[in-house]
């Protein structure tokens, strides 16, 4: 079984896939890590993300320790994230790793940007996970005061609303939520009802494919 979890940064996709792979049983797959890698690879080179060729070779050539490095979650990598995942020599490098991950034997649970879409468009549950801008902005504005950083709720904001239009807009397997995909705005939940929500939604596409 192979759920697909899509939706924009901070909308609460990942700790709905994550609720959803112990819901199931299925191991759990961020593939925005893998993007999150290939920039922060970058950064640390001193290459611009925007370069194309040197993104391309980073994702061809990715360390998988960097998935596990304490700065992939800071907002300068996921910055660089948003502006590799749209060179599609990128996107056409981690696409296997992905694909073999849905692949195993059992299934798996990934969220992302263009699962549903690309990586596993047959997936037995589909999701689209959102919330308002404004509502992602204060998210992320907690976490990062929670860890001691000081920044100013406009800028994540921004920040967010700049990664939207690079995400929706860019050439290759932009962000959009799949036609049979089940929606679920997460603006006016707590964590355990959008989990809860998700379940059901999920339950009820396998209901309906049996």
């Amino acid at each position: 079984m192979i759920i697909a979890v899509d939706g924009p940064a901070a909308s609460g996709k990942g700790t709905i896939a994550r609720a959803l792979g112990r819901h199931f049983g299925l191991p759990h797959l961020d593939t925005g890590k893998l993007y999150r890698a290939v920039g922060l690879a970058l950064l640390r080179a001193g290459v611009d993300p925007a370069d194309a060729v040197a993104a391309a070779a980073a994702a061809r050539e990715l360390d998988a320790a960097l998935l596990d490095d304490m700065a992939i979650t800071d907002d300068a990598t996921a910055a660089a994230a948003s502006i590799v995942s749209a060179h599609p020599a990128v996107r056409a490098a981690l696409i296997d790793r992905q694909r073999a991950f849905a692949g195993q034997a059992g299934g798996a649970v990934l969220d992302g940007r263009d699962i549903a879409t690309v990586i596993a468009p047959h997936a037995d549950a589909k999701l689209f996970v959102t919330a308002s801008p404004p509502v992602r902005a204060a998210r992320r504005h907690a976490e990062l005061t929670g860890k001691g950083q000081s920044v100013e709720l406009a800028t994540i904001l921004a920040d967010i609303q700049a990664r939207d239009a690079r995400d929706s807009n860019r050439a290759a397997a932009p962000l959009v939520q799949a036609a049979d995909a089940a929606l679920l705005d997460t603006s006016e939940m707590s964590i355990d009802a959008a989990v809860e929500r998700a379940v059901a939604l999920v339950k009820a596409q396998l209901a309906a494919a049996a």
